[in-house]
């Protein structure tokens, strides 16, 4: 049997270079190593890849087409079931979805399809001339007269917006915030999602007529009752889990105590890291504890080298086997300086006179029976105390939804720690014509698990309005629920 030709490597910038800027980690294939890498594709009858994809693009199509250098053609083949394809090519989780299940993974060398994913689509910016490339699929002009109402911009949001915007649907988003992206621009460092590509994504999802409106808080300006009753035909809760989860462990009100929310969002969306260009003062940290090990415990990290910490230590009650980020997180926050303090978990932040943090005290811990995750349960070992001097802690365990929209909104039911109960099949809510998905429903998740209950909400809607005025009713091969 020949041998398996290996995956394309991607270039990066140096790690003794990339921590003293905030430009884009990774650099992106070439055109050769694209073409390449979408050669290495068996093109498998059974297609696995597809079905492991969340938004269900047809991956084996756009990667014969990268094959053949048609990249442009590619591109138009993502934007079929993808209105974000180069923020997918960049943060989502490619390993445990469509690649794990790719026939090549028992090589242990899948096809890069989220490399390549994103040399499509950014191929096709490049090759623009500086515009937006029209969408050119199918689209009912008769469906521009119902009105969807989107609640927040993030992936979520987002993708409803533009599967409907492409079905014929009058599409309005509302965000709370001065600037459209949700988590994409307030979670996420530019190291790994620089803003002129989230930008270039919002501006295609605009392109397809979607209206987007900032700073309007829905449950304040406006509710959700308000605006089913007042000329839309449904709306859509994407406003993800903005609302960080905290230790509730004493000294957490400590000056240098920062929820992982707080420290991204001074940084991502306020430029804190650029005082006093932008005005959001942020106080130099020299030795930093990020406690947890997800996907943002790593973006904490590494922006913390970046502003001059000197010292950063991931501080984590489990073992590197639980560790729930991107293990090619992980791997680059260990080139990068960061180190791993592991089975320890805080038991107390320490202040100095003046209310600043000094100090962590932390207990060792050992590993028990699995618990409700399916990760061996952390026990503490008694008498295992000791104390870790640091300047700035950073908590980053989790997020939930906000709690405006369940509030406010009267009959939404809701679980016990606030997510929006959604019909699975079609994201509907408690509330008829009220539809919800991503973050919002399911807690903080990934990018493209929040898009793939986009999509699914989108036809939700698209059917729903269809029944609720007598329309014909899409193929059933067109659904994404089977």
């Amino acid at each position: 049997m020949s041998r398996v030709k290996p995956r394309e490597p991607m270039p990066q910038q140096p790690p003794a270079e990339r921590i003293k800027n905030f430009y884009e980690v990774a650099l992106g294939y070439t055109e050769e190593q694209a073409v390449s890498e979408a050669k290495r594709c068996l093109a498998c009858k059974k297609k696995p890849c597809i079905s492991g994809c969340p938004v269900m693009i047809e991956i084996p199509e756009f990667l014969a087409l990268t094959a053949e250098g048609k990249f442009l053609e590619a591109a138009a083949s993502l934007k079929r079931n993808n209105s974000l394809p180069a923020i997918c090519g960049r943060v989502c989780p490619q390993e445990e979805q469509c690649e794990v299940v790719c026939v090549l993974e028992k090589t242990g060398q899948p096809v890069a399809i989220g490399r390549i994913e994103r040399f499509v689509a950014d191929y096709e910016a490049a090759h623009s001339n500086g515009s937006i490339v029209p969408y050119d699929g199918p689209n009912d002009p008769t469906l521009a007269q119902y009105h969807v109402a989107i609640v927040g911009s993030g992936p979520a949001g987002l993708t409803v917006a533009g599967d409907l915007a492409k079905m014929g649907y009058s599409v309005s988003i509302f965000e709370a915030l001065h600037n459209t992206g949700g988590v994409l621009r307030y979670g996420i460092p530019e190291f790994r999602l620089p803003r002129d590509i989230l930008d270039r994504e919002v501006d295609y999802v605009r392109s397809l007529g979607v209206k987007i409106f900032t700073n309007v808080v829905i449950g304040k300006t406006v509710t959700i009752e308000e605006m089913l009753c007042g000329g839309y035909e449904a709306v859509f809760v994407g406003t993800g889990a903005g609302a960080p989860q905290m230790m509730r462990i004493p000294g957490e009100n400590l000056n240098g105590v920062l929820s992982g929310n707080e420290w991204l969002t001074r940084i991502n969306l306020m430029r804190a890291n650029r005082f006093p260009d932008y005005h959001t003062p942020l106080k130099s940290p020299t030795k930093v504890a990020v406690i947890g090990a997800g996907n943002t415990a790593m973006d904490c990290t590494r922006t913390a080298l970046r502003v001059g910490a000197e010292e950063v230590t991931i501080v984590y009650r489990r073992s590197r086997t639980e560790m729930p980020a991107r293990a090619e997180e992980i791997e680059n926050a260990e080139h990068e300086g960061v180190k791993f303090k592991l089975l320890t978990n805080p038991v107390r932040f320490i202040g100095d006179e003046n209310g600043w943090l000094v100090g962590m005290e932390c207990i060792k811990m050992e590993l028990g029976e699995p618990d409700d995750s399916g990760r061996r349960r952390p026990v503490p070992i008694p008498g295992s105390e000791f104390i870790i001097d640091v300047d700035t802690a950073i908590i980053a365990i989790g997020q939930t939804p906000n709690p405006l929209i369940r509030s406010t909104t009267s009959g939404l039911e809701t679980t016990r720690w606030g997510g929006i109960v959604i019909d699975e099949k079609t994201g509907m809510t408690s509330i008829p014509g009220l539809f919800a998905g991503g973050d919002a429903v399911t807690g903080a998740a990934t990018v493209i698990t929040a898009m793939g209950a986009g999509r699914i909400a989108a036809q939700g809607i698209d059917r729903y309005i269809r029944e609720k005025h007598g329309l014909p009713l899409p193929e059933p091969e067109e659904t994404l629920d089977g």
